[in-house]
């Protein structure tokens, strides 16, 4: 099997330089899968009643730009508020070093020990760490409040999640818009695909394989669509 990336000095260098960048997976994930089981769980339930395809319409647009936007305006303030809490964070520690630098060093020595270094190794790594404030800094964000290097980025979430939310909710919803035949089956069998997509591509970043992956979104979102179908008949006009 060949290996995800090379490792000569080079290619090292050349993957590392640009440091710790921010992945958006999860917002987009997150955004897709409910833009397409929301939207399509109103195209269901409205079905389900037995309404006109325009209400269908109406509310479906109404459901991708309001809907959508709540999502990635919440994903903004809780990501911003996650932004918050490691300047917090890091003004608490700036603080500390400055004022017990001691103590400060000492936490420093006992997380390098317990990522394995010991003896003359430890104290150098020690003392080389605390020179720069700012990796010094960044170790005790990760190791001592468990974060992460990467900086939260509220704005680019939120967009993400928008986008994702905009054009996985928008499938179900098109062939009414376009006026097709069978415009109901068509949603199905188009909304379905795209949790499978989604799903598949999730893959990509885990050991599960993409049909598996697939499958289970799939299936979440069919059980979602059911239900709302399933509502939308005991409503039936």
């Amino acid at each position: 099997m060949a290996l995800e990336h090379g490792h000569s000095k080079e290619e090292i260098a050349a993957r590392l330089a640009p440091g710790t960048q921010g992945r958006y997976l999860r917002d987009m994930i997150y955004g897709g899968i409910d833009g397409a089981v929301t939207t399509f769980a109103i195209v269901a339930g409205v079905q389900g009643a037995g309404l006109a395809p325009s209400i269908i319409v109406a509310l479906g647009i109404a459901n991708i730009l309001a809907d959508g936007f709540s999502m990635a305006a919440g994903n903004y303030s809780g990501t911003k508020a996650d932004l918050d809490d490691r300047h917090r964070l890091r003004a608490i520690e700036e603080r500390h070093i400055i004022e017990e630098p001691d103590g400060e060093r000492e936490e420093l020595r006992q997380i390098l020990q317990l990522r394995g270094l010991s003896g003359q190794v430890l104290t150098e790594a020690t003392h080389a760490i605390s020179s720069n404030r700012e990796k010094w800094i960044e170790i005790m964000l990760t190791d001592e409040y468990g974060l992460t290097l990467d900086q939260p980025r509220p704005l680019r979430a939120a967009i993400a999640t928008f986008i994702a939310f905009l054009i996985a909710g928008s499938v179900p919803l098109l062939p009414f818009v376009l006026g097709l035949a069978n415009a109901f089956t068509i949603a199905i069998f188009s909304t379905a695909l795209v949790f499978f997509a989604i799903g598949a591509v999730k893959s990509r970043w885990s050991l599960a394989p993409w049909w598996r992956s697939g499958g289970e979104t799939l299936v979440i979102g069919a059980i979602a669509a059911g239900i709302a179908y399933y509502v939308g008949t005991l409503f039936h006009v």
